[in-house]
């Protein structure tokens, strides 16, 4: 029993840091360049972030090789600020785009960068481990209409759910 349990956790834990179905990591990513503050620009509902606008994330590398995650967003709601406050690190090798998070103690989250702006690293299309989850980030509050519409006809061809992206407003 101890034997078969133990299998069904590593397959749950393993199954939360894989790779969508059909998503492919950018190969190349420079966590040095890649740190910094990200707005989010558009999303799939989740409920972390439910309910949030002017949505930031901010990523610091560490000397240990954990990357500092500060995600930030404003509830409407409530009107008032929330943060949290985890680690990644990548999974494998350190210049693939797929990472693992993990806001809550011991347990992670697949986090993976399938397209990116390798040359400016201005924009980065991300998922999960499955694709309920969604993320179009920017160095700005904005993006063109040209980038809004590669990120939703490239995702929409990955077989995202396009139809129910939420835009995120920064304006606070």
């Amino acid at each position: 029993m101890h034997k078969i349990m133990t299998l069904i956790c590593i397959l749950f834990i393993t199954g939360c840091t894989g790779v969508a179905q059909g998503i492919k990591p950018v190969s190349e990513l420079d966590m040095a360049q890649y740190q910094g503050k990200w707005y989010e620009i558009a999303r799939l509902d989740h409920r972390f972030e439910r309910g949030m606008s002017s949505v930031t994330a901010n990523y610091t590398l560490k000397p240990d090789g954990y990357v500092e995650v500060i995600n930030k967003g404003y509830v409407d709601e409530e009107q008032t600020w929330k943060q949290a406050i985890g680690k990644a690190k990548f999974v494998g090798d350190k210049k693939n785009g797929h990472l693992k998070v993990s806001f809550f103690g011991p347990f992670y989250g697949s986090y993976v960068v399938f397209e990116l702006d390798k040359k400016n690293y201005q924009y980065a299309y991300v998922t999960s481990y499955n694709k309920d989850y969604l993320w179009l980030l920017s160095r700005t509050p904005t993006v063109s209409k040209e980038r809004l519409t590669h990120f939703i006809n490239t995702t929409k061809s990955y077989g995202f759910d396009t139809e129910a992206l939420i835009y995120m407003k920064h304006n606070r």
